[in-house]
């Protein structure tokens, strides 16, 4: 063999120190020294020192992932992992004792080694097996997992009692294959729970309002929507992982990654998802630390199937919250669990996170919301009339669409807004109503209209072809357009009559000033003709902003 069980072990703690916090290396890593490296038919065997069995909890509880990966990519899928601990008897006439106990990372409970009992945390499929003792150098049949015990989790008591015994020379041992776990023949589904135990139930937090049924796509958003689907269907299985979706406020951040969860959770009630805040995840952690429960805050979010996260740039400032979803992110992302994240900015703007963190946010997929153009306003607008039960008029959708850009949780409040008032004062809801109750939220965004605009907007509600107001026709119908685009044209635009006159074949001043004479004089006389001017001057109103 080429290596010393040094050289391999530090390759081993060069994976390790770039996957862990400095202190916990120091403290977990740092005291451990290789022993042997030894190699026969089936495997590859690195044996470590450990200082106390303490250590060997620790590291089996904490770091069973990561050992499991490090090892497998420094000496292959038939690399194993022993250690040797150091037993420290405790007794008033003879003191500390020596005695060393050789202890194999575990492994699947249906590969025990020739010659050794399979001890710990068996494979969870079969969680009555796994326990059981060596000594004299034979083993013994495997006993009955106590999950009732009072000994470590995951340990029968006898074994426990038993580590303390002076003199005895010989360790119960249990294997580890490092290639067990996600898609082996004998996974590890969750190496945190206790053997016998069933998998804890947790609440995902989500809403169930939010689906992709009810997510109206545009061009604005097509693509994070498309992706969130794509990774519904197979969590974990696509190479967006993590899924980093950011925008601004109110446009649909929240509803799609929880759409994501909703449609898994539908589709795969075994699955363990979570939604959860960024301030919610700092603040459960400062809780931990003050309760002197970290390790167990860190072992529930590495449980999780699909982690979801909402407003991660909150995280910025916080050191703390940052190294420990640092090394959560690591545990989930290894073992193929997905993520999902949203920010209100891309990842290269999101100040006062570590770079190692905001490297890992684009290891996958990052994609945008935009501000939804005035189709797909229209379209949550009417979408959200039909779910409430409202009947308005597009006159009115079209109102509050061309008003209101900034995002659609304004979008919809506007309309919730004109349900309300329509409801309460029974009044019906119409163009007069919205301009009334929105005129708060409607900033003057009136653009300067233009006469050829102006003979569109008229032609266009006359049905007749635009090219026919500035010809020499004198057909009724056309001048009766032309008339009512010249009135317009006045009163809309600061343009001279002279100016109007040439924008309609040529035509004089004069021309203009009788359309304008005549115009009001219907309007004063005709109602049917007023309500036509007032039609008209809705739409263009609408088109101005």
């Amino acid at each position: 063999m080429d290596r010393t069980p040094e050289q391999v072990w530090k390759e081993c703690l060069d994976i390790i120190r770039d996957n862990v916090s400095r202190q916990s290396f120091r403290t977990w890593f740092s005291p451990l020294k290789a022993l042997r490296l030894e190699e026969d038919s089936h495997h590859v065997k690195l044996t470590v020192q450990l200082p106390s069995r303490f250590y060997f909890e620790w590291l089996e509880e904490h770091y069973f992932g990561l050992l499991r990966k490090t090892v497998t990519k420094v000496l292959g899928a038939e690399g194993r992992l022993f250690y040797d601990v150091v037993i420290e008897n405790e007794d008033q006439s003879a003191g500390f004792d020596g005695t060393v106990m050789q202890l194999p990372a575990r492994k699947p409970a249906n590969e025990p080694q020739p010659g050794q009992a399979n001890l710990g945390r068996p494979h969870l499929g079969n969680p009555g097996q796994g326990l059981g003792q060596q000594s004299g150098g034979s083993s013994t049949n495997p006993a009955q997992a106590n999950s009732g015990s009072n000994g470590p989790r995951g340990f029968d008591s006898s074994f426990s009692s038993n580590l303390g015994r002076r003199g005895s020379g010989q360790g119960a041992t249990f294997g580890f294959n490092p290639q067990s776990g996600l898609g082996g023949s004998s996974p590890i589904t969750n190496p945190f729970v206790i053997p016998g135990i069933q998998k804890v139930q947790v609440d995902s937090h989500l809403n169930p309002n939010y689906t992709f049924d009810r997510f109206i796509e545009g061009d604005c958003n097509r693509l994070a929507r498309s992706a969130a689907v794509a990774i519904a269907q197979q969590p974990g299985g696509t190479s967006f992982n993590p899924f980093l979706l950011y925008g601004g406020v109110g446009l649909g951040k929240t509803h799609l990654i929880q759409a994501i969860g909703n449609y898994i959770q539908a589709n795969r009630p075994d699955a363990t998802i979570l939604y959860v805040s960024s301030e919610q995840f700092t603040n459960e952690f400062v809780q931990a630390i003050q309760h002197n429960r970290v390790s167990d805050f860190s072992l529930f979010y590495r449980q999780i199937d699909l982690l979801v996260i909402d407003d991660v740039q909150f995280f910025s400032g916080k050191e703390k919250t940052q190294e420990e979803f640092f090394h959560i992110f690591n545990a989930l992302h290894q073992n193929g669990k997905q993520i999902i994240l949203s920010a209100d900015r891309p990842p290269r703007d999101i100040h006062g996170i570590e770079e190692r963190l905001l490297s890992r946010f684009q290891w996958g997929l990052a994609a945008d919301l935009q501000l939804p153009d005035f189709e797909t306003r229209m379209a949550i607008l009417q979408r959200k009339a039909v779910e409430d039960g409202i009947v308005i008029s597009d006159d009115i959708f079209e109102f509050v669409a061309h008003n209101i850009k900034s995002n659609i949780r304004e979008l919809e409040g506007a309309l919730i807004r004109l349900l309300a008032h329509g409801t309460l004062h029974k009044r019906e809801i119409d163009l007069s109503l919205a301009k009334d109750v929105l005129r708060d939220l409607i900033t003057d965004s009136r653009v300067q209209l233009t006469i050829d605009q102006i003979q569109r907007l008229v032609c266009d509600y006359f049905g007749i072809a635009e090219d026919l107001v500035r010809a020499k026709t004198r057909k009724r119908e056309v001048v009766q357009a032309r008339q009512v685009a010249m009135y317009f044209c006045k009163s809309l635009t600061q343009h001279s009559l002279k100016t109007i006159g040439l924008h309609f074949g040529g035509r004089d001043h004069s021309t203009v000033i009788h359309a304008n004479q005549s115009v009001e004089n219907q309007i004063d006389t005709d109602p049917k003709f007023e309500d036509i001017i007032e039609e008209i001057s809705n739409k263009i109103e609408l088109r101005s902003r």
